[in-house]
């Protein structure tokens, strides 16, 4: 069905309106990956057949031809966030929110909630003996402000009916009509919305320097690359609403005179792709994408790159470059992307939320926009809290939110009644910050100024039993093996960095090993030639200035503080407790135990390779760590 003005556009939306308004129920199964993992998809057809059985009035397509009311909507959502509690299912108008639903859940729900409004209160979540009935009252959901996320968990991501009942296309219409590729410039650049895939640069000041760069073509690009261990913000993103998403592109080519749009999503976000492929070919079919959009002269093309998992290709330079068919290696910047981009073109590139936040920027007002967050970080973030806290998800805050906000409000604290140590912010390239930050705003700038960085929103919480010193292994070796090779700095000063880690970690460490890497690091952070270089050393960095003491125990006194490190383990017999029954030393690997039948045996720590063998052998709990 394709449209063919704007007032067409606007029956049409007037009729989907309504249309969603007569679904009075709703079943609103989530599809994001996590839940869909766990069965949702099962848990869908299996509501869909008991409704066929049932004879209900089911509506899995909003019908624009039957006008009866008290339809029930079947949806497949995106994600809802609570992604430890999944499968997750919510019914409206009641907004129950059921939790870990099973297939033989099914027909209880209609049952009980759809035909006799009843709730189903062991479905839901629960602290204590507190019951949270509604979605929007669990603490995990009423803490946060979600406004990226308003439709991930509402609407079917499937369907561009949904989202044009919802308002969507809203905005690039009233930029169409109403808005000079100027006055939209303009406009995100008062909103100070700044890039969400990592250095927070001015989205506005990209896209006017595209308009005002002359040429006989231009490009949009959305970097989907989200590479980062434990980050999930883009993907539920493009699941969850990807037509929010074109949207936003649509509108940033309106503003700088592009033709042609690319999305660039690693292959390992098979449902991202699919979803989005499916919006593209939607969005097509109703004339908002091709020729002459809407009976106008613009016209816009979006195609999917779908990229090979170079975490390196995230920078936007590796980006074009992969694009172009070359391999994914960043590029001397003599000319940014905004002068000599794709294919020697001007090119904006801006990530997947970025985009996402345009459509309230363009309906709602720039003012509006800067009323969230602070002065100079405007708007709300999503980040993908993970790690040993009570509740991990995807979640969206206010910028200038504080680490104490998210882990213990939202996340619950953390878990298993632990001390919280540390969070990891900003994916590999971020900082360890500990717990003097917890009233850190999150802010570019705030968190910049301790050697940490928002990123694309990874947050990975640690409790006491962490240590760091592993942990910036961790890191640096996902950064080591991802670097492109292309800088001597980056590609041999990490390994050197790893291997003075190796060292500290093995218990051969020395306190002038804690200096070359505070200097190899610094070396790194100035002379790289991307954006992963001059990040990578930051989790050792960071880490050593924050926990400098867990360094120092690991090469003064050879001991691992958190218990980790196996070669820094030192394990002994407790002669009170020991029975000499020698099971112990029957089953060491290396003879490293010795002693008489009856008598406390030893260890003989030169030979011990701590493999912990002899704990779980013995029967007295006589064998313990130091």
């Amino acid at each position: 069905m394709k449209i063919n003005n704007i007032d067409e556009f606007n029956t049409l939306k007037l009729s989907l309106e309504k249309a969603f308004k007569n679904q009075s129920k709703k079943i609103i199964v989530c599809g994001g990956t996590g839940c869909v993992a766990n069965g949702a998809l099962v848990i869908y057809e299996k509501f869909k057949m008991i409704c066929e059985e049932k004879g209900l009035n089911v509506e899995t397509i909003l019908d624009l031809h039957d006008d009866s009311p008290d339809k029930l909507g079947l949806k497949k959502s995106g994600c809802h966030g609570f992604c430890e509690v999944g499968p997750l299912v919510r019914i409206e108008p009641s907004d129950y929110l059921y939790l870990r639903v099973k297939e033989e859940d099914c027909e209880e729900i209609i049952e009980k909630t759809i035909i006799n409004n009843l709730p189903i209160e062991r479905l839901m979540y629960k602290i204590g003996e507190t019951v949270y009935a509604s979605e929007e009252s669990i603490p995990f959901y009423e803490k946060q402000s979600r406004i990226v996320l308003e439709h991930c968990g509402h609407i079917d991501a499937e369907s561009i009916l949904d989202y044009i009942a919802v308002d969507g296309y809203s905005a690039f219409i009233k930029a169409l009509t109403t808005m000079s590729p100027e006055e939209i410039c303009n406009c995100i650049i008062d909103s100070n919305l700044r890039g969400r895939g990592g250095a927070g640069f001015p989205a506005g000041l990209k896209w006017i320097q595209v308009l005002k760069n002359q040429a006989d073509i231009k490009y949009v690009i959305c970097n989907g690359d989200e590479g980062d261990p434990g980050a999930f913000m883009d993907r539920s993103i493009m699941e969850g609403d990807p037509h929010r998403v074109i949207e936003g592109m649509m509108i940033a080519a309106l503003a700088t005179g592009a033709r042609e749009g690319y999305i660039y999503v690693r292959a390992e976000y098979p449902l991202a792709i699919e979803r989005l492929s499916k919006a593209i070919e939607q969005a097509r079919e109703y004339g908002l994408l091709g020729e002459n959009i809407l009976g106008t002269n613009f016209s816009f093309e979006i195609k999917i790159n779908k990229g090979a998992g170079a975490f390196v290709c995230g920078e936007e330079s590796a980006l074009i470059a992969s694009i172009e068919g070359e391999r994914g290696m960043p590029r001397v910047k003599a000319k940014r992307p905004v002068e000599d981009g794709l294919w020697g073109k001007p090119t904006v590139v801006n990530n997947v939320e970025t985009y996402a936040n345009v459509f309230n920027i363009i309906n709602r007002g720039s003012d509006w926009f800067k009323s969230i967050g602070t002065e100079k970080s405007s708007g709300t973030k999503a980040f993908a809290l993970t790690g040993n806290v009570m509740n991990t998800g995807l979640i969206e805050v206010p910028m200038g939110a504080t680490l104490r906000n998210v882990i213990f409000d939202i996340g619950g604290g953390i878990a298993n009644n632990k001390r919280f140590k540390a969070v990891q912010i900003g994916g590999p390239s971020g900082g360890c910050l500990s717990e003097q930050h917890l009233d850190l705003p999150l802010d570019f700038d705030s968190l910049k100024s301790v050697g940490a960085m928002i990123g694309s929103g990874g947050m990975v919480v640690m409790d006491e039993d962490t240590c760091m010193v592993s942990v910036a292994r961790f890191f640096l070796n996902f950064t080591q093996k991802e670097s492109c090779g292309k800088c001597i700095p980056c590609r041999e000063g990490t390994r050197r960095m790893l291997e003075i880690l190796d060292k500290i970690i093995e218990g051969k460490g020395t306190l002038e090993d804690l200096d070359m890497l505070e200097e190899l690091g610094d070396t790194i952070l100035k002379t790289s030639l991307c954006g992963l270089g001059k990040t990578a050393p930051n989790p050792v960095l960071s880490s050593l200035k924050y926990f400098r003491e867990e360094y120092i125990s690991h090469v003064v006194d050879k001991k691992c503080p958190s218990k980790v490190c196996s070669k820094l383990k030192v394990i002994y017999i407790d002669e009170e407790l020991c029975r000499g029954c020698s099971k112990c030393a029957r089953v060491c690997p290396v003879g490293a135990i010795s002693g008489k039948v009856k008598q406390p045996y030893v260890i003989d720590q030169a030979k011990c390779i701590k493999c912990d063998s002899c704990i779980g052998s013995c029967a007295f709990a006589a064998i313990k760590e130091a």
